[in-house]
């Protein structure tokens, strides 16, 4: 299956392409957020190449389906079209394709395709996870985690107050940071590869918005856990009756255990 999944993210983003390289309109959708024709052509495309799978899809462009009815799914289809729609507008070509399957709760296959910049990640459980970019494969991480300086990946639209006080308390604890800044469910994948250290997203996201990269991050050693208190907890769970994830930090768990030995997150 994932060969189908590769091959259904890189025809959603031939069409994503498409649309990208001529004028497009934007419209809001109820929650406020941006969608374009592009949003809605790769989630017709990847529904249509699941079909035949018989697994049902939740995606984000797709009906609301009932927790009623999503309850009783043993594993199913998480969709995100096209993530980082505010990164596609702006055309700095930070914008992903998503498709994770994920099996009682847990992500255990994930593609996420950045059309614009020719890059492609995928994993299966058990089976490793890979980067290909312009055809040249290579296994994950690739880079190496960093103990000393601490490289730290955020989101150019989220850096609220929450995040500012988190990073002040690592800076405080581990000395100066490198910051870095990606689009979409790049920022998973950089610490997936070994780029960047920690990725801290204290705001709200949606189960599809994480899938995918989580499932790369975990074959590559690193997970993503809930963060609360200045505390990191269990894994993400998927098939949640609320969509939203909690507040989470994705790193490795080699800086895992050098965090936890300094006492967590919380302030020095």
């Amino acid at each position: 299956m994932l060969e189908k999944v590769i091959k259904a993210c890189k025809k959603a983003g031939e069409e994503i392409l498409e649309v990208y390289s001529k004028e497009f309109t934007v419209e809001e959708k109820e929650d406020r957020t941006p969608v374009t024709e592009a949003d809605r052509r790769a989630h017709r495309i990847i529904t249509e190449e699941l079909k035949e799978t018989r697994i049902p899809v939740l995606s984000e462009e797709g009906k609301e389906i009932p927790f009623k009815e999503r309850r009783k799914w043993k594993r199913f289809w998480l969709v995100d079209p096209l993530d980082g729609t505010k990164e596609f507008i702006k055309k700095n070509g930070e914008f992903t394709v998503n498709v994770a399957l994920v099996e009682e709760g847990e992500p255990v296959l994930g593609v996420v395709y950045a059309p614009a910049l020719e890059v492609l990640y995928f994993a299966e459980k058990g089976n490793g996870a890979y980067r290909e970019v312009k055809g040249k494969m290579e296994k994950l991480p690739i880079g190496n985690w960093s103990r000393e300086n601490l490289r730290v990946v955020a989101s150019r639209s989220h850096m609220n107050e929450e995040t500012k006080k988190f990073l002040e308390n690592l800076e405080k604890k581990f000395g100066k940071l490198q910051f870095l800044s990606k689009g979409s469910s790049l920022k998973i994948c950089m610490v997936a590869e070994g780029s960047a250290d920690i990725y801290p997203r204290i705001a709200p996201t949606m189960e599809w918005d994480t899938g995918a990269g989580h499932a790369v991050a975990k074959e590559a050693g690193c997970e993503l856990f809930v963060y609360e208190e200045g505390k990191l907890r269990e894994p993400l769970r998927y098939n949640k009756e609320d969509l939203r994830n909690p507040s989470f930090v994705c790193l490795s768990l080699e800086i895992k255990e050098l965090v936890e030995a300094t006492g967590g997150f919380e302030p020095p």
